[in-house]
């Protein structure tokens, strides 16, 4: 495409900008004048000295568990780094906080505003930008690359629903992702997708940097507050994990017809966004389920006798899946969210549900399903029938999870590949 075109069609998106600026801020929810300093690229960015000087941009808390490794890694080797990590959500913020420590700086990510991404560009000073998964914002590459930095993409993904809509407004991605020097992918598809564009950067299949096989061993030392441990002891616990809007109906709904022939079992709902917990609370009620909440407990006796827990805690989930003896995986049984991970229950031994739109994790589930450590649910009746199945036979369910376990180690290494990746770009002048 043209020179004068490309120019035109950044123009254009940068234009569009003033009208939707308000717009865009009222969607970002800031929650006080910090969060909106910070969409705005005012963030409090402390003055540090070192280098290699880094942005990771990562959209929230399971896009930072998977780029936590590649970032401690760089801190590991690069003693000096100096990380700035933004995110798109608060979650993530906090996350990161938890998970990076080794950072200078946790912030809200700027709106890809030209005058935001600049303000911010101007504290941070970058000479290294790594962009996450699918966070292909116009302007961070664009502006990043005028300023300096060299750019890449960690852990990068792409639908075949994000590409056609990239490639409907191909000059303005292309012109963006033209700037980035290397994009690390997690499949030979999404290698194939981004392949699409007119690139000079080098792709690079490392496959997915959140499947560490040492992860697993953390997970497995990471301690269960006592109030969490009291729940349901000696039970059989279903765990459904990173549930999307809808899906909890469909689990409570399961759980109440599988009580039937398991009486014992137990049930844990872990919604991926915590404010949709109110949303979860009705599914149960409308169950006619009692519940308790892992907020509100302060003592190891408060959930003992319960039944159903939701977990609406940041940061309980992974190392809560040791608890479990099943577990479905969310943001899968209706089109548009692509799935969430099923990393951390297989790493912790536990066989998987997930549902058919899990596009996101398509080679991960794959293994999984071929392995015998996952199956795929499209429904109530099929959640029902497969983990019956699993609960009815002990050794069985042990054999899948040991399965899951297996597949997903077996596909670890991403994040080491993908640091050896980044040192070649890494300058410390």
């Amino acid at each position: 495409m043209p020179i004068d075109e490309l120019s035109m069609l950044s123009a254009l998106y940068n234009l569009l900008w003033y009208p939707a600026l308000p717009f865009a801020l009222l969607a970002a929810h800031p929650a006080n004048m910090r969060d909106y300093r910070e969409r705005m690229g005012h963030g409090d960015f402390p003055e540090a000295a070192g280098a290699p000087r880094i942005w990771i941009h990562a959209a929230s808390v399971g896009e930072i568990e998977a780029i936590r490794p590649v970032a401690n890694g760089l801190l590991e080797h690069y003693p000096a780094a100096v990380l700035a990590i933004t995110t798109m959500t608060a979650a993530g913020r906090e996350a990161a906080m938890r998970r990076i420590p080794g950072a200078a700086a946790w912030m809200l990510a700027p709106l890809d505003n030209q005058r935001a991404v600049r303000s911010f560009l101007e504290r941070v000073q970058p000479s290294m930008v790594l962009i996450t998964e699918t966070e292909i914002w116009p302007n961070y590459f664009i502006e990043s690359a005028r300023a300096g930095a060299t750019i890449a993409v960690v852990n990068g993904r792409m639908s075949e629903r994000s590409l056609r809509r990239y490639l409907r407004a191909r000059g303005l991605f292309e012109n963006a992702l033209g700037r980035a020097a290397l994009i690390l992918t997690q499949s030979p598809q999404d290698a194939r997708r981004y392949a699409e564009f007119d690139l000079a950067a080098t792709v690079v299949v490392t496959g997915n940097t959140k499947i560490e096989a040492a992860q697993a061993q953390t997970a497995n030392e990471e301690s269960i507050r006592p109030e969490l441990m009291a729940f349901a002891p000696g039970r059989k616990i279903f765990i459904a994990g990173s549930t999307a809007a809808g899906e909890d109906a469909v689990i409570a709904g399961a759980y109440r017809e599988l009580r039937k022939d398991f009486p014992q079992l137990a049930l844990t709902i872990a919604p991926r966004h915590l404010e949709r917990t109110p949303e979860v609370e009705k599914a149960l009620h409308a169950a006619s389920l009692d519940y308790v909440k892992a907020s509100q407990l302060n003592s190891p006796g408060a959930a003992r006798d319960a039944d159903v827990l939701i977990l609406d805690t940041m940061g309980e989930l992974r190392s809560f899946y040791r608890r479990g003896s099943i577990a479905f995986v969310g943001g899968s049984l209706a089109p548009g969210r692509g799935g969430q991970n099923p990393a951390e229950p297989a790493l912790a031994d536990v066989p998987v549900l997930i549902g058919p739109y899990h596009e996101n994790q398509q080679q991960i589930v794959s293994s999984l399903v071929s392995s015998g450590g996952a199956r795929i649910v499209k429904s109530a009746s099929d959640i029902i029938s497969e983990t019956s199945q699993w609960l009815a036979d002990d050794e069985a369910r042990q054999r899948a999870g040991q399965r899951a376990r297996a597949a997903v180690s077996a596909a670890s290494g991403g994040a080491r590949f993908a640091l050896k990746q980044l040192e070649g770009l890494i300058s410390l002048g």
